[in-house]
């Protein structure tokens, strides 16, 4: 491993555990809200969240491009109002691993709280625990395996990103790119040896995440195996 190759890595993981973190509010919220309530356009929310599952990477990219450019809705009032561009800046790489790791949050946190009965909130709330307080001491530590697997599933997603982060970021050395785009490139140029290096350095992060994750949730209570050790007060 070059010293260029162990820049790549760490700023693969860096834009990867960042974007991740980026998700876990929002992505929090609207699992909650698709878990527990039912309204208007949320069929619709459903599917606008799991198109980029379904979507060709390059077309999220194009979507993110058009959006986040200078002269996009988005990207033209960030410049304007902060003077910084996002497009083809470390930044546009964030973004472009959140938003295509956010719909695997998603899926995994809205089933995590799916699994938490109704009943130990509505009894939180009936001995006079507030919205939050529920949330906050029966939601979050009976969901917490299903939240962490999804958090990590998100990270391992972010790791590996390529189509979205080359439209939108492009593949700057030293500046945007990444792993899964330091690979390509590698590859383009014929060095397969430099570029089975970080191949490996890859699955190896991916590995250890999940194993990680398998080791925690093995070890972990499930979600209503701990019901006697919640305490609301």
């Amino acid at each position: 491993m070059t010293a260029e190759d162990w820049q790549v890595v760490g700023f693969t993981a860096w834009v990867s555990a960042l974007g991740t973190l980026c998700i876990l509010p929002p992505g929090l919220a609207l699992a909650w809200l698709l878990a527990r309530h039912a309204w208007p356009g949320k069929a619709l929310v459903e599917v606008l969240v799991a198109l980029p599952l379904v979507m060709p990477p390059v077309a999220t990219g194009l979507i993110l491009l058009r959006l986040l450019g200078r002269r996009g809705p988005l990207g033209g009032v960030v410049e304007r109002w902060l003077g910084t561009e996002i497009v083809f800046t470390w930044r546009a790489v964030v973004i472009a691993t959140a938003v295509m790791s956010f719909p695997l949050f998603v899926r995994a946190a809205r089933v995590a709280f799916e699994e938490v009965p109704a009943a130990l909130e509505q009894a939180a709330r009936t001995l006079g625990a507030g919205p939050a307080r529920t949330f906050a001491a029966i939601t979050l530590p009976l969901a917490a395996r299903g939240l962490l697997a999804g958090t990590v599933l998100a990270f391992a997603r972010a790791l590996g990103e390529f189509g979205a982060t080359v439209m939108v970021a492009g593949n700057i050395p030293g500046k945007t790119a990444t792993i899964s785009l330091s690979i390509y490139n590698l590859i383009q140029l014929g060095q397969d040896d430099a570029a089975l290096r970080l191949l490996l350095v890859s699955v190896a992060l991916a590995a250890v995440a999940l194993g990680a994750v398998e080791w925690w949730l093995r070890r972990a209570p499930a979600a209503g195996g701990g019901r006697g050790k919640v305490v609301v007060g």
